[in-house]
């Protein structure tokens, strides 16, 4: 028998009498194996969790230098994403942590072995994954719990699963904030082009509006508010179909600064001006809206800080430690630029 049989033994047959179960089963939950029913899995844990056991990978991973986590984006090809990263780099290095950067298609990420992905990430000793704005369900995100993986979610699109922590902004306060600052204006045609129909940060935006028109005795006008994509080419498409409205708005929110820059561009290919005959606000606050003509006045998420928070978050809890909430919301701030006016008189 050799030596690592002798030490290892011992510690698993322990586990297992202080569950009342058998080593075999110990060693499945170890190392997350799904084949173990839920109350017994609980009894393994907490019996691991008194005796302080630690497997050999959790060993080397706490000796073999500075922690690893991994951050999934589900497509890091706009100013969004590159803001979000900024902040978990700039935490990160200041931490002395190592991030391991993948980016996935949507669909490549719903289609992973999720049980797969987890293992490999216990073997590789990364001390926890953070998703940004990426659709992910409960049974997925179950093969890293049942691992003691932390996972963090960047401003999801679908509520999280119970017990998974979220990072994002205040998008009811801020898509109130818009309609209000337009109503301000003196704008009562408001329209609301936001993101995909099932995207939580847009609903939240869509409800700021509707309740900043209620607020105001404004009426929700019918074809007013569409759904979409976060994407130009939604804001391109979504303008062309309010613009063709027998009584168009004379202001549109955007639920994101790229919808925005679709707006920009079926107005100028209708040679409609911003903000002089329709005014225009965004919704992320990134560095696009200082470079478009007119500047974009926009509602601005503390992306860098959302970044930094989501890092925190996963390395606390990687830690033991307890988080105050499984929600961190972080303020955002209307910024006014150029694009927005007194609507055109009759």
């Amino acid at each position: 028998m050799s030596e690592k049989s002798q030490r290892s033994k011992p510690v698993l047959a322990t586990v297992a009498a202080l569950a009342g179960v058998s080593a075999p089963t110990v060693s499945k939950v170890i190392n997350g194996r799904d084949d173990v029913a839920a109350g017994t899995r609980a009894r393994v844990q907490e019996a691991l969790e008194r005796l302080g056991y630690e497997s050999p990978v959790q060993r080397r991973s706490r000796s073999a230098g500075p922690a690893m986590v991994e951050l999934v984006f589900d497509g890091i090809n706009t100013q969004y994403s590159l803001e979000v990263l900024t902040g978990i780099l700039d935490y990160a290095s200041a931490e002395g942590v190592e991030i391991v950067l993948s980016s996935v298609t949507p669909r490549k990420l719903h289609n992973a072995n999720h049980e797969e992905w987890a293992q490999r990430m216990v073997e590789s000793g990364r001390k926890g994954l953070v998703l940004v704005t990426s659709e992910v369900t409960g049974k997925q995100l179950d093969s890293f719990k049942r691992r003691s993986i932390p996972v963090v979610v960047i401003d999801p699109l679908n509520p999280p699963h119970s017990g998974f922590v979220s990072v994002g902004a205040t998008n009811w306060a801020g898509g109130k904030a818009a309609t209000e600052h337009l109503i301000a204006l003196g704008h009562e045609r408001i329209a609301y082009l936001g993101g995909p129909e099932a995207a939580e940060c847009s609903v939240a935006r869509l409800h700021g509006y509707l309740a900043a028109l209620m607020g105001h005795g404004i009426p929700a006008r019918p074809g007013y508010a569409l759904a979409g994509g976060f994407n130009q080419a939604f804001g391109a498409s979504g303008a062309a179909n309010l613009l063709a409205l027998p009584e168009p708005p004379t202001a549109i929110f955007a639920g994101s600064d790229d919808i925005a820059l679709g707006v920009l561009d079926e107005a100028r290919r209708q040679n409609v001006r911003v903000p002089e005959d329709i005014s225009l606000v965004g919704f992320d606050g990134t560095a696009l809206a200082e470079q478009t003509l007119p500047r974009l006045t926009s509602v601005a998420q503390p992306l860098k800080e959302m970044g930094r928070a989501a890092l925190r978050s996963v390395l606390r809890l990687a830690k033991g430690e307890t988080l105050d909430s499984l929600h961190v919301e972080l303020a955002t701030e209307l910024v006014v630029r150029d694009s927005t006016a007194v609507p055109p008189g009759p």
